[in-house]
C-alpha cells in the first residue's frame, strides 16, 4: 500500500473509530484499525468490537492499493501531532506501516488485513431517511435513561417503535427507576425503519456522534435480521440489536397527574443541584413540596445537615410533597435543553412527569422515593 492523504482527512477518519476499538485484550486485533487503499482515490478506515462496526471512506491519492491493520489509538495519537501537511502511508513486506509527514517519519507494527474480523455486509431491502438533527435530539432525550445494569440486557438500549400507521417514530428508554420518551413525525421516509427493536447504548452513542458531524443532513437507517445499518455519506455504521422483549412502558405512564407547574428549567436545575449537595450520597434523595405559589426543595443528611430552596410558581392547588432522586431529575432537565419545563404530579406515591413546555412529544417519567 502506498497512499497520500491530508492530515485533517486522516484525523477525521481515525477520530470516528476511537471509542469503538476494543480496549480489552481478549482479541488484541480488535484494538486495531483496518486501513485499505484502493484506486483511484479511496482510503477505507474500519474498526469493530464485534457488536458495532464502522467503515468510512476518506479521499486520498492511492499509488499502490493494499491494506493492513495497526493500533488505532497509537496511529491516531501520532497523526494528530503531525503538522497540517500531506501524510504518506506505505506498508512494508513484514506488515509495518510507515508514516511520513514533512520531516517526520514513524513506523508502526501491524498485521495482515486478512486477519481482521469481517464486518457484516448488510443490504436491507429498504432504507428509511431521517433528519440528522431530529435523530440527534431523540437520542439525547432518551439514551440517558437506558439501564447500565448488564444483567437487565433488554433495558440496555433504546426501544424503536413506529406508531400511528408508521408516520411517527417513538424512542423509549428505561432503567426501572425512570422512563424517557421522545417521538417525532417522520412520514413516508420511515418505510425502511423496523419497529419493536432495541438499539444498544454504545451503538446509539456512536450514531449520535455521526449525526452531530458538521456535514450531517440526513441519515439512512435500515434493519436486517438482528442488525441495524446507519449510513451518512461515505460513513457506514453497523450495529447488533439487543435481543429480548422491551417491557410494556405504557403501564407506568401516569394518567392522573393534574397538579401542574411551569417554571424555568435552569432555575429548577440549579435549585435541585444545590439541594443535592447535602443529600445522602447513595440515594441523592430530595423532597419537592408544592404549596400555593411556591415550590419548595429540601434535602436532609444526618451526617452533614439540611438544604432548603424555594421557587415562586404559578400554583394554587392542594399541598403536595414527594421525594425523588435528584440525579434523575437533573438528567432529564439536561437532556431537554428547554427554557421552560412542565412538572406534573399526582400524589406522594405516583411518578412525576417532566416535559419541555414547548414539546409535549418528549417526556420523562421519574419514580418517587419514600423519604
Amino acid at each position: 500500500m502506498q497512499t497520500s492523504i491530508s492530515r485533517s482527512e486522516l484525523v477525521r477518519g481515525l477520530g470516528r473509530i476511537q471509542s469503538i476499538v476494543e480496549k480489552r485484550n481478549s482479541m488484541p486485533i480488535l484494538a486495531n484499525a483496518l486501513l485499505t487503499a484502493t484506486k483511484p482515490n479511496r482510503l477505507e478506515i474500519a474498526a469493530t468490537d464485534l457488536d458495532i462496526g464502522i467503515r468510512s471512506v476518506q479521499t486520498a491519492e492511492v499509488t499502490k492499493p493494499g491494506g493492513l491493520t495497526v493500533s488505532a489509538r497509537k496511529l491516531f495519537e501520532i497523526v494528530r501531532e503531525f503538522p497540517e501537511e500531506s501524510i504518506q502511508l506505505s506498508t512494508t513486506a513484514n506488515s509495518y506501516l510507515e508514516l511520513r509527514c514533512a520531516r517526520s517519519r514513524f513506523t508502526l507494527a501491524g498485521t495482515a488485513a486478512e486477519e481482521f474480523p469481517t464486518l457484516p455486509e448488510l443490504a436491507p431491502e429498504k432504507m428509511g431517511r431521517i433528519q440528522a438533527v431530529m435523530l440527534s435530539s431523540m437520542i439525547e432525550r432518551t439514551m440517558y435513561a437506558a439501564s447500565t445494569d448488564e444483567t437487565r440486557y433488554n433495558l440496555n438500549g433504546v426501544y424503536f417503535e413506529l406508531i400511528e400507521e408508521a408516520t411517527k417514530l417513538r424512542m423509549v428508554a428505561t432503567d426501572g427507576h425512570r422512563l424517557a420518551i421522545s417521538e417525532r413525525a417522520v412520514g413516508a421516509e420511515s418505510n425502511g425503519f423496523a419497529t419493536n427493536v432495541i438499539l444498544p447504548r454504545k451503538a446509539l452513542a456512536e450514531l449520535k456522534k455521526l449525526v452531530d458531524e458538521e456535514d450531517a443532513d440526513e441519515v439512512e437507517l435500515g434493519f436486517e435480521g438482528n442488525s441495524a445499518l446507519a449510513r451518512k455519506g461515505d460513513v457506514t455504521l453497523v450495529m447488533r440489536l439487543v435481543e429480548g422483549e422491551f417491557p410494556n412502558y405504557r403501564q407506568v405512564l401516569p394518567k392522573n397527574n393534574t397538579q401542574r407547574v411551569t417554571l424555568a428549567s435552569d432555575l429548577l436545575a440549579q435549585a435541585v443541584r444545590r439541594a443535592s449537595l447535602v443529600s445522602v450520597e447513595r440515594s441523592k434523595a430530595i423532597r419537592l413540596e408544592l404549596i400555593p405559589g411556591i415550590l419548595r426543595i429540601t434535602s436532609t443528611n444526618p451526617d452533614l445537615g439540611d438544604a432548603f430552596e424555594e421557587l415562586d410558581v404559578d400554583y394554587q392547588g392542594d399541598g403536595l410533597s414527594v421525594g425523588f432522586n435528584a440525579r434523575y431529575l437533573l438528567d432529564s432537565l439536561s437532556a431537554f435543553h428547554a427554557k421552560e419545563i412542565e412538572l406534573l404530579l399526582e400524589d406522594e406515591l405516583s411518578p412525576a412527569l417532566v416535559r419541555p413546555a414547548e414539546d409535549t412529544d418528549s417526556v420523562a417519567v421519574v419514580m418517587p422515593m419514600r423519604l
